[in-house]
């Protein structure tokens, strides 16, 4: 129902279906690798302004968007971004600019990414370009590996 694994001396434990996300600096800079899961899309485990999220990495969105419901999780008062239309696979959706103070992947650490609340039709937080675009994003197979590049 699992595997065990020694990692530089660190013993970790998976369950069925769990990945791991992690791994150690690149060059003085941090870096993570995430496993793809078994439809192929990449899960990262991270937070914004401190709160836990689940990230789906996506390369196609423009910037981090979350549900309206996400962000009255995280206490954020997104209506007092700017309102503006967005384009999601559901057809066009109110939205609002909001800026998270720290966004946080693994051992990465930004601050000041711009990110997107979402009215409706968003189930899961995306890890957009916004955030992506501070990282050098190499994939070998299962594997994506992110490094800040600052």
């Amino acid at each position: 129902n699992g595997a065990s694994f020694d990692v530089n001396g660190s013993r970790r434990e998976l369950g069925m279906g769990q990945s791991f996300a992690g791994g150690a600096a690149t060059g003085g800079r941090p870096s993570v690798s995430l496993t793809a899961d078994a439809r192929g899309h990449f899960v990262a485990a991270g937070s914004l302004n401190g709160y836990p999220v689940a990230f789906l990495v996506d390369t196609g969105a423009s910037s981090i968007a979350i549900s309206a419901m996400e962000a009255r999780r995280l206490g954020l008062d997104y209506k007092s971004g700017q309102r503006v239309p967005v384009g999601t696979a559901a057809g066009t959706m109110p939205a609002w600019r909001v800026t998270f103070n720290t966004v946080k992947v693994g051992g990465i650490s930004v601050n000041q990414v711009e990110g997107l609340v979402v009215e409706a039709g968003l189930s899961v937080p995306l890890l957009g370009m916004s955030f992506l675009n501070r990282m050098e994003m190499v994939r070998d197979g299962q594997t994506m590996t992110l490094t800040q590049r600052y």
